[in-house]
This record gives structure tokens, C-alpha cells and sequence, in this order.
């Protein structure tokens, strides 16, 4: 065991505290009067939508919502993964509060797409996670990797949600979709967290943007 797994489950349980703290105002704000709810809560609104717009807002709601579903399920998979030490109970707990958010984001774009007219995508029974273990973004081998490989994916749902919310054509759903990027950046911040609480000598936030070109400032490699 690395030398920065000692004593870590107390301190990793304080930055899931920590971060569910400063999450949370993003979330309960998507999940309450931001964007999307407020667009639910008024049907009317939707309805005088173009049909051109609807759709092109759904099929990109869609694409998040896939990428949620696809988030859910890895998180689940790897909990099975982590071993019952301290270190893997600790980022067992990371794992299930970053899940519980995932989880908001998959119901409410559901919610929104089928007001929008369209068909929310359904989950998969399993998900291809082969191109971020070819390239070291983590693996299942280990607590540490697979906390890695947990920073990769939600550092790409961030810059994803940061690309896809520009495309959009309904204002309040632009809003509705930063906030949820706002709150993928924070999963991120909160598992790079973790490795400084148990010793590792990172930055919390290491660039100033989540974006494709920052993308390797943000991920660990194996």
C-alpha cells in the first residue's frame, strides 16, 4: 500500500462532507426553481417552442442523459470492485454521493425530454469503459485506480456538459445545463480532494477552466 492510503478513511470522509456542501447549491437549485424544473412546471412554455428547436434540445438533452445513465452504471460497477479496507470504504463513499447527484441530472433530463415532446434514452445493462484503461486514465485493479478512473469520467462529463449547454436553443435549459457542469466540476474537485487528504501533493483546482485543452491537468494517470 502507497504511503498515502494510511489513516485516509476519517479524512476522506470530511471531503465528501466538505464537497456534498458545496454541491449541494447546485443541485438542490437544478432540482428546484433553475432551469429545467421551471421549464417543467410550465408546460405552456415548452409548447411555444419551434418543433425545430424542441428537437434539436432533446437530442442534445439525450446525449447528457446517456452519458448520466453511462455514469450511474460505472459507479455501481466499480463499487463492486473496492476493497474492504479503509481506504475502499472511503471512496465507496465518494462513489455513492456522486451517484445520488448523477442520479438527480438522469431524472430530471428525463423529466424535461419527455416535456420537450421527444423519448428519453434508456439505459444500457453495461457500458464500454476500455478507452479510458487503454490510456491509464484509471482501472479496476485497485482503490486508488479505480478513484482515478472516477476523476476521468466526471472531469469529461464537465467538459462535455460545458460544450453540448452552447448548443441549445432554450435559454432556461442553458442555464439548467451549467449548473449540472458546475456540479460534475465538483465531483471532480472533490475525488482530487480525497488524494490530498491522504497525502498526495496535487492542486484541488490544478487549472483555472474544465475544458479539452486543461483535460490532462485534471486527470491522474496510473
Amino acid at each position: 500500500m502507497n504511503k498515502f492510503l494510511v489513516n485516509s478513511s476519517t479524512q476522506l470522509a470530511k471531503g465528501v462532507s466538505r464537497r456534498r456542501l458545496v454541491a449541494g447549491g447546485a443541485v438542490t437549485g437544478l432540482a428546484g426553481a433553475l432551469g429545467f424544473a421551471a421549464l417543467t412546471k410550465r408546460p405552456a412554455q415548452a409548447g411555444m417552442m419551434s418543433s425545430d428547436a424542441a428537437m434539436n434540445d432533446v437530442e442534445i438533452l439525450n446525449g447528457a442523459l446517456y452519458y448520466e445513465h453511462q455514469a450511474i452504471w460505472a459507479y455501481s460497477a466499480a463499487a463492486g470492485e473496492l476493497s474492504d479496507s479503509d481506504v475502499g470504504q472511503a471512496v465507496l463513499n465518494i462513489a455513492l454521493a456522486n451517484q445520488a447527484d448523477h442520479m438527480i441530472h438522469r431524472d430530471t433530463l428525463a423529466q424535461v425530454i419527455g416535456d420537450l415532446g421527444g423519448m428519453p434514452v434508456m439505459a444500457e445493462s453495461s457500458y464500454d469503459l476500455s478507452s479510458y484503461l487503454e490510456r491509464g486514465d484509471g482501472g479496476l485493479d485497485s482503490d486508488v485506480n479505480i478513484a482515478k478512473l472516477a476523476l476521468a469520467l466526471e472531469t469529461d462529463a464537465a467538459i462535455a456538459y460545458a460544450n453540448e449547454v452552447a448548443r441549445l436553443m432554450t435559454p432556461a435549459l442553458v442555464t439548467a445545463g451549467a449548473s449540472i457542469a458546475a456540479a460534475e466540476a465538483s465531483h471532480a474537485t472533490t475525488i482530487r480532494a480525497a488524494f490530498i487528504s491522504l497525502g498526495m501533493a496535487i492542486e484541488y483546482v490544478p487549472a483555472a477552466f474544465v475544458s479539452a485543452d486543461t483535460r490532462d491537468q485534471w486527470v491522474l494517470k496510473v
